[in-house]
């Protein structure tokens, strides 16, 4: 019989999921049938992919029930019987680190994973595989409670973020990927005793197939304009405010410097984008920095092709996918030397590396690159061959695929 799967993602398609994409087509490539599921759908101005469209519609998203979904969820609460619900109320009242708020919310919680419990006996799924550590993963453990459903996890930020009540997730799930080494020993400090065997250091990675130059690399030549880009949400954690600072500080230096970020915050422009641009007007860079909004992958190649170095300020970052697509486009990285970051690049191989909130540090080291393009064009070829070698997207494809397709 063949392998069929649902492959849980929050708010999918949003702006940075092309992994996920990629990877569900290459898992169909091994034979495996994979059925898109979503908490719900993003807001519109953070769909900006060409596959979105697609995407959506091969989606079934777990909320709002709707009238169907109410009965889905009935029907399998009552079916899963009195074993059913003791299992998930003793889960409920046993979650340690969760306030009577949250256990509420838990109570919720079951309802959704009832939803896709309904969801994976419809569709015939074995298995459902959640990228997130979340909410996403409370309910894939209510499904499993209330009627056996198998799931795994990919952690994929620091497990703090992802909210309480971890043990019961991680302990019912048949095994758990961290995306970087640094997850895996954060989390298997938090956990302490609670930190199943069944975990892996499994990093995310990229197409090299399709994140290629058109044309070599060149470096600046000290006299056009320096082209810097970064990409990613426009979140506070990104560290764009040291970015711009930095700009600001290469501009003071002489340097004719531009940056361009692609990227949208969740509120769709409405909370960090305007801070952003209050930055920008305060401290006079109207000419020398852009933010592009969200955009698509072939949008974010472009922006490579054209640039000189990529940067990124991150105050966390757990690997760190968009580094990996510039790493894979022969650019120069600079980014900061926080959570997975350094498995990725090396300091002064693929990359530099300098302290997150440190604008000064970040114009240093951004400034280097520049005006040394034989340094700017080593580390270009140095992090391609990197990324080739350990951080290609089929290394995490054939971990999954092992997993699923396993007797």
């Amino acid at each position: 019989m063949p392998c069929r799967i649902g492959y849980l993602v929050p708010e999918f398609p949003g702006q940075t999921h092309t992994f996920f994409w990629r990877e569900v087509n290459a898992l169909e490539a091994k034979g495996i049938e994979v059925d898109f599921v979503s908490t719900r759908r993003p807001p519109s101005g953070l769909i900006s992919h060409a596959w979105a469209a697609a995407a959506i519609q091969r989606t079934v998203y777990l909320a709002p029930l709707g009238l169907r979904g109410v009965i889905a969820v009935i029907g399998q609460v009552l079916s899963a019987g009195p074993s059913g619900w003791y299992r998930c109320a003793r889960a409920i009242t046993r979650a340690r680190d969760v306030s009577f708020e949250g256990k509420v919310r838990l109570l919720a919680l079951l309802l959704v994973g009832a939803k896709l419990a309904w969801l994976a006996r419809r569709r015939g799924w074995q298995h459902v595989h959640v990228h997130s550590c979340g909410d996403s993963a409370n309910a894939a453990l209510f499904a499993h409670l209330l009627l056996g459903t198998r799931y795994s996890l990919t952690l994929h930020s620091p497990l703090p973020f992802f909210g309480p009540n971890q043990a019961q997730k991680w302990r019912h799930a048949d095994f758990v990927f961290c995306v970087a080494r640094a997850l895996y020993q954060e989390a298997a400090a938090i956990l302490g005793a609670d930190f199943p065997a069944a975990v892996e250091i499994v990093p995310m990675g990229v197409d090299v197939d399709r994140f290629v130059r058109r044309t070599e690399y060149v470096a600046w030549d000290g006299r056009d304009v320096c082209r810097i880009f970064s990409c990613g949400r426009l979140n506070p954690g990104k560290g764009y405010n040291d970015l711009i600072q930095a700009i600001a500080k290469l501009k003071h230096a002489g340097l004719p410097v531009r940056l361009r970020i692609a990227g949208e915050d969740d509120s769709r422009g409405v909370h960090h984008r305007r801070q952003l641009e209050h930055l920008i007007a305060d401290l006079g860079l109207g000419d020398r920095v852009e933010l592009l909004r969200a955009v698509s992958e072939a949008v974010v190649k472009e922006e490579l092709q054209a640039a000189h170095v990529f940067a990124l300020a991150s105050h966390e970052e757990a690997l760190g996918v968009a580094t990996m697509e510039a790493m894979a486009m022969s650019i120069p990285v600079v980014v900061t030397r926080v959570g997975g970051v350094p498995e990725l690049v090396t300091d002064g191989v693929e990359g530099l590396l300098v302290p997150p909130h440190d604008p000064g540090a970040l114009a240093a080291a951004l400034e280097r690159v520049l005006r040394d393009g034989r340094l700017a064009q080593r580390m270009g070829r140095d992090g391609r061959g990197k990324v080739e070698r350990a951080f290609h997207s089929r290394l995490s494809v054939e971990h999954l695929a092992s997993h699923l397709l396993r007797p």
